[in-house]
C-alpha cells in the first residue's frame, strides 16, 4: 500500500467520519484514505468474517453503466467472456485486456436489463473507464456513477442480518442481485463479494451510505472490518489481487483464470476471438505446453511469513519463480502464498524455496482455495 505523491491529496469515501469516529487506522489506498484496521486489530476482524458479518467500505471502487442496445456486444470486444449470453439478473466475473492479452483489469458485470451495471478496482477505475470509452463509447453510453457509495457486507450471518433491513434479499444467491429501496434510498444490491464467505455488495449513494452503514453496524453480529483483514481473506479464498497477482503483463491462461472464458468465446466457439490478444491467449489454452510460467497456491513448511516479492527457487537453486501475495493466515495458522512458476513446478504437492531473508523456506505447492469458500448457491 504504497503513497501516492505529496502533489496528489488523498480522496476520501463518503464514510471517511465514520471510520475515524471508529478509531479506524487509515492508510493510503489506490489514491484514497482507507481504513486498514480497527482497534479490535486484523486478526480478530478476519475471525469476525468468518463468523458472523463483516462491514467492508469499498466505495473507493469504481462504478458505471452501460447503456444501449448493443451495449453487451460493444463490452464482449473488450474481455474474453460471454456478455451476450449472461441472462438478466445475474452477475459474471470479467477480464479486461490489452492488445497483448494482459490484463488491464479485473471487474465485475450485472445485466440488469435496463443496463450493464459494471464494478472496477478503484486504483485502476480513471484509466479503465477512459479506455472503455475510447473503445467502445461510439457503440454505447458510458456513464460512471461517483455520486455512488459501495458497500460490502460479507460473512455465514450477512444474510439474516441484511433480511433484517430489507425483507426478501435472503432470497438472492451468489451471482444475482437486485434493486431494493431502504427508508426511501434506492438499492442496487448484488450476492457476491471478494471474501470466499457468503455476503452482499450494496451501491447506495452517497447521501445515504452513513446512515445505511450506520444501521447495519447498529446490528449485533456486525462489526467493521478494515483492508488488512479484506486482503487476508481475499488470499484465503484463493482470489486474485490486481496489480500484485494480475497485471498488463499477465495473461488469463498464466494466471489460470480459464475457467472465466466460456466456451463460446474459445476456439470452436460460436463467437470465439474477437478480444484483444484472441491469438494469443487461445493458443496458450489449446497448447498449455507453450505456457512458460503459471500462477500456484502456494503454503510453507515452516511457520516464517513469506511476503511478495520473495523469489521462488527449486531443490538446486535455480530461480523458477517469484511470490506476488502472501501472509500467515488467520484461518490455517501456516503462512499461504500465491505465486509464479515454471510450469514443471506447478504441480500440487512440489515442494520449491522461498527465499526469505537470504535463507530457502520450503513451500509446498497447494491447491486453492486455501479455505473453503462458502457462497450461498441456494
Amino acid at each position: 500500500m504504497s503513497a501516492p505523491s505529496s502533489a496528489t491529496p488523498l480522496l476520501n469515501t463518503p464514510l471517511n467520519a465514520l471510520h475515524i469516529e471508529l478509531g479506524a487506522r487509515m492508510v493510503p489506498f489506490a489514491g484514497y484514505s482507507m481504513p486498514v484496521q480497527y482497534p479490535a486489530g486484523l486478526i480478530a476482524e478476519h475471525h469476525h468474517t468468518r463468523t458472523a458479518a463483516g462491514l467492508f467500505d469499498v466505495s473507493h471502487m469504481g462504478q458505471l453503466r452501460l447503456v444501449g442496445d448493443d451495449a453487451a456486444a460493444a463490452l464482449e470486444t473488450l474481455m474474453p467472456v460471454d456478455v451476450i449470453g449472461l441472462g438478466e439478473g445475474k452477475q459474471r466475473y470479467g477480464l479486461l485486456l490489452n492488445d497483448d492479452g494482459g490484463i488491464i483489469d479485473d471487474l465485475m458485470f450485472f445485466n440488469r436489463g435496463k443496463d450493464l451495471f459494471v464494478i472496477v478496482n478503484g486504483a485502476c477505475k480513471v484509466g479503465d473507464i477512459a479506455h472503455i470509452i475510447e473503445r467502445i463509447g461510439d457503440r454505447c453510453e458510458v456513464i460512471p456513477m461517483p455520486e455512488r457509495g459501495l458497500l460490502a457486507l460479507q460473512g455465514p450471518q450477512a444474510a439474516a442480518v441484511l433480511s433484517r433491513l430489507l425483507p426478501g434479499v435472503e432470497q438472492l444467491v451468489f451471482m444475482t442481485g437486485g434493486e431494493f429501496n431502504w427508508n426511501g434510498a434506492d438499492l442496487f444490491i448484488t450476492r457476491s463479494g471478494y471474501t470466499g464467505e457468503d455476503g452482499f455488495e450494496i451501491s447506495i449513494h452517497e447521501s445515504r451510505i452513513d446512515a445505511f452503514a450506520r444501521a447495519l453496524l447498529a446490528q449485533a453480529e456486525v462489526k467493521p472490518i478494515g483492508l488488512g483483514a479484506r486482503n487476508s481473506l481475499r488470499l484465503e479464498a484463493g482470489l486474485c489481487l490486481y496489480g500484485n497477482d494480475i497485471t498488463t503483463t499477465t495473461t488469463p491462461p498464466e494466471a489460470v483464470l480459464n475457467w472465466a472464458i466460456q466456451k463460446v468465446r474459445r476456439t470452436g466457439g460460436e463467437r470465439a476471438g474477437g478480444f484483444p490478444g484472441a491469438d494469443k491467449i487461445l493458443a496458450q489454452i489449446d497448447q498449455p505446453d507453450t505456457l512458460t510460467t503459471k500462477r500456484v497456491g502456494l503454503i510453507a513448511k515452516e511457520r516464517i511469513p513469506v511476503r511478495e516479492p520473495a523469489v521462488l527457487e527449486n531443490m538446486d537453486g535455480q530461480h523458477i519463480g517469484q511470490i506476488t501475495s502472501g501472509l500467515l493466515s488467520p484461518t490455517l495458522n501456516q503462512p499461504i502464498a500465491i505465486g509464479y512458476v515454471q510450469p514443471d513446478y506447478a504441480k500440487p504437492g512440489t515442494e520449491i524455496f522461498a527465499i526469505v531473508r537470504g535463507k530457502p523456506v520450503p513451500m509446498v505447492v497447494s491447491s486453492t482455495p486455501f479455505v473453503p469458500t462458502n457462497y450461498y448457491r441456494g
